[in-house]
């Protein structure tokens, strides 16, 4: 018999062919939701102003306080065709901002109109991979007010990832792990008589990037910026989600500053400038000053070890520390198989570093694709009573990877896009450290997370950054530790195998203890399918796979907008779903609105209050409680009690207090947009 080719369902066969087309660079007329083609708008189109899709009134005060202005391709004048919206993973629209984004081929526009006055543009964009994998270079034209014109040099060598974790950048890879059960055959393919064939490129994901513009002067409010498709591109389509547009401050001058040029650094890029860094570094140590890296392109191939020392760019937009990825001779004895520009500080093993302020720089990073045991992140090591400030951070593996036991670290008003991993994750032991104000899209992994592996952290806070569009995993996650909290943060558009908000007993974590609060948090576009379980996730997700979760769990305030699925899933994997947990956890003052299911999935035994949680657009059962799955005489194995004033009639009193609703899979029931409670 010969081999069986696997299908999943007719969506899955067309999503497979029309990524497939993506990666050889074809046109797909096929696009799946795709608009028609809109008639160009010369009559003064107002700009339409967004956060995270949304309109700036449904978040307000919460996500970072940023000094841009986001523009969604979607909404405004163009010539192309509007892809989307589309939640299901591996596709274009899926991962774009809101969901939705313009596809332009040779020769067509997207034109957007400043807000307010710009000197600088960021366009957030996907262009198509190379067949054999790599990438492929392809012009952008931009003009702005009528004038100025120049073109931007698009790359898909960073996009572009297939396969199973950690994933490859070649698309005719075969399986990277065939004795792993996958969802396309419901099968071991290395297990499997006849052995099914998979569809290559396999998994297709991480498709966009984004590429910075400073132009010759400011221009006004009402200036229009045309993004054209040269004709003759190399690349059959482009695609531009969103254009970012922001005044930037002249270059930053530091008096009394050790300026990196007076030891050898070179600002053109073309000679290795580390050697005059650490030699600035250590001569401004012994002064007691601040080193200055002022405007211009620094090559930095390693890492630079930092420890009792302020380092001070001229600004992220004028400063920019720049590293090829380079493959070390033999294997460094923490496993790393490549190293790149990097600010560490020494290892906890060796006291970790103190006293390091780094501020008003971009790292650009060489990383395509993901090594875990390699140390390629923008800042690594341990860093106590440290602050990093104003940095971008991009094309890196994480980041920030902070590698404790440290403390007392503050991370704040940093923008860290395109990683193949993390943007930041406190590993192991950080303690009474804060993370604020930082603007995070297109990461690889988690946005932001604290992993407790072997020591606890404690102590810390995640509190008002925005994390747009993780293209595996979370927007914001917690595994284990004790006396955290997650307040004021806006989550958008997780794509698959995570959710917004999370907190896991998983990885080998430290058990939780203490409390872990959630408090003032928006999520929107959250609560994914899980493609392992077909199952739909929560905005905000609770996971006890390695130990019962038995904290004082608070959940305040928070708002889950359009959730694809649930709007809060609390669950225990299913082989261990008598042996533990999710005691008690609390929830007041919450808004809900919209659910493609419930607002409550339980999937485990334990229970919850509800105070004041209010819910409108919900698409299925209020409450889907299949406890843990044992279905005893008595009702579910998860109790819910009303401690009043939740509206919406989700939680009715029939369903008290653990009446049995369990549909382990029902059918989405899209909801309107989110609108003002």
């Amino acid at each position: 018999m010969s081999s069986r080719r696997v299908r999943a369902h007719a969506g899955a066969r067309a999503t497979t062919l029309f990524c497939a087309l993506l990666a050889l660079g074809l046109a797909a007329d096929g696009i799946a939701a795709a608009a028609p083609a809109r008639t160009p708008d010369t009559s003064g189109t107002r700009p339409v102003v967004t956060r995270a899709g949304l309109d700036p009134t449904l978040v307000a005060g919460r996500g970072a306080d940023v000094d841009f202005d986001e523009q969604e391709a979607e909404n405004v004048t163009t010539d192309g065709t509007v892809i989307g919206p589309d939640r299901a993973p591996y596709t274009l629209a899926s991962e774009a901002s809101g969901r939705k984004a313009v596809r332009l081929t040779p020769g067509q526009y997207v034109e957007f109109v400043l807000p307010r006055a710009a000197n600088a543009l960021n366009v957030r964009y996907s262009i198509p991979d190379a067949p054999e994998g790599g990438g492929i270079a392809a012009p952008l034209d931009v003009r702005v007010a009528g004038r100025h014109r120049a073109t931007m040099t698009l790359t898909s060598q960073y996009s572009w990832l297939y396969n199973q974790y950690p994933f490859t950048n070649d698309p005719r890879a075969d399986l990277l792990h065939p004795d792993w059960w996958i969802t396309e055959c419901s099968c071991v393919p290395s297990a499997t008589t006849p052995a099914p064939e998979i569809d290559k490129p396999f998994r297709p994901t991480h498709f966009y990037d984004e590429q910075r513009l400073l132009l010759d002067r400011t221009y006004r409010a009402g200036d229009r910026v045309r993004l054209t498709v040269p004709a003759g591109s190399r690349a059959a389509w482009t695609v531009v989600d969103l254009l970012d547009s922001q005044l930037v401050a002249p270059p930053k001058t530091v008096r009394g500053g050790v300026d990196v040029r007076g030891f050898g650094a070179d600002p053109t890029g073309r000679r290795d400038a580390a050697p005059a860094i650490e030699r600035a570094i250590a001569f401004a140590r012994r002064v007691d000053r601040p080193v200055y890296l002022p405007p211009g392109t620094f090559q930095v191939d390693r890492h630079i070890e930092v420890d009792d020392v302020t380092i001070i760019g001229a600004g992220s937009w004028h400063t920019i520390l720049k590293g090829r990825q380079v493959t070390l001779d033999a294997p460094a004895p923490d496993g790393s198989r490549h190293t790149g520009v990097g600010l560490y500080g020494k290892s906890a093993a060796d006291g970790g570093s103190r006293n390091v302020r780094l501020s008003g720089f971009a790292v650009e990073g060489d990383v395509r694709d993901r090594v875990d045991t390699d140390q390629v992140n923008a800042i690594g090591g341990a860093m106590s009573d440290s602050t990093i400030s104003g940095l971008y951070l991009h094309h890196t593996k994480a980041g920030l990877w902070l590698d404790g036991p440290m403390e007392h670290l503050r991370v704040r008003d940093n923008v860290i896009a395109d990683q193949i991993a993390d943007a930041l994750n406190f590993h192991t032991g950080v303690t009474g450290s804060l993370v604020h104000d930082n603007f995070i899209r297109n990461t690889g992994d988690d946005g932001l997370a604290m992993w407790s592996e072997k020591t606890a952290d404690s102590g810390n806070t995640f509190s008002h950054n925005t994390v747009q569009s993780p293209t595996l995993a979370n927007g914001i996650a917690i595994y284990g530790g004790r006396d955290n909290t997650v307040s004021g943060n806006l989550v958008a558009d997780p794509v698959r195998e995570g959710s917004g908000l999370h907190a896991g007993a998983r990885f080998g974590a430290t058990p939780f203890g203490g409390f872990l609060h959630f408090t003032d948090n928006t999520t929107v576009r959250a609560g994914t399918l899980d493609l392992n379980w077909r199952i739909g996730l929560g905005a905000l997700w609770l996971y006890a796979l390695d130990g019962s979760i038995d904290a004082d769990i608070r959940v305040t305030g928070d708002h889950y907008l359009d959730s694809t699925h649930n709007a809060i899933m609390l669950a225990s994997e299913y082989g261990v779903k008598d042996l533990y947990d999710i005691p008690a956890v609390h929830f007041k003052d919450i808004h809900v609105d919209g659910t493609g299911n419930s607002v409550l999935s339980a999937r485990t035994k334990g229970s919850a209050t509800f105070e004041n949680v209010d819910a409108r657009n919900v698409g299925a059962v209020g409450v889907n409680n299949c406890g843990s799955f044992n279905f005893p005489a008595s009702g579910s194995e998860f109790a819910l009690t009303d401690l009043g004033g939740n509206d919406g009639d989700w939680l009715s009193g029939w369903m008290l207090p653990n009446t049995l609703t369990c549909d382990d899979r029902p059918p989405v029931v899209e909801p309107p947009a989110p609108s003002p409670w």
